[in-house]
């Protein structure tokens, strides 16, 4: 089954579920999002490794590379365990 996120107008909503509830169960499921995506753990989890990340950098426990530096590093690790 596929999915698609409709945003309408709320004067819009009756006449849009009475031709979607023309549908069969089989050819049509009616979900409605009763929360945010900003309300979602998956969210939460996410925003709070973020959080703990940008903590991290302001500490100076972490640090930032250029693309350049992780290649070098990447390069570097991958000859060691080569031979």
């Amino acid at each position: 089954m596929e999915s698609l996120h409709i945003a309408f107008q709320p004067n819009v909503k009756e006449k849009l579920l009475e031709f979607l509830n023309s549908f069969s169960k089989n050819e049509l499921k009616i979900v409605e999002d009763e929360t945010s995506f900003k309300e979602t753990k998956s969210f939460k989890e996410h925003q709070q490794r973020m959080k703990l990340s940008l903590e991290r950098l302001h500490s100076g426990e972490s640090k930032t590379i250029s693309f350049e530096e992780l290649d070098t590093f990447l390069e570097e690790t991958i000859s060691k365990h080569e031979n």
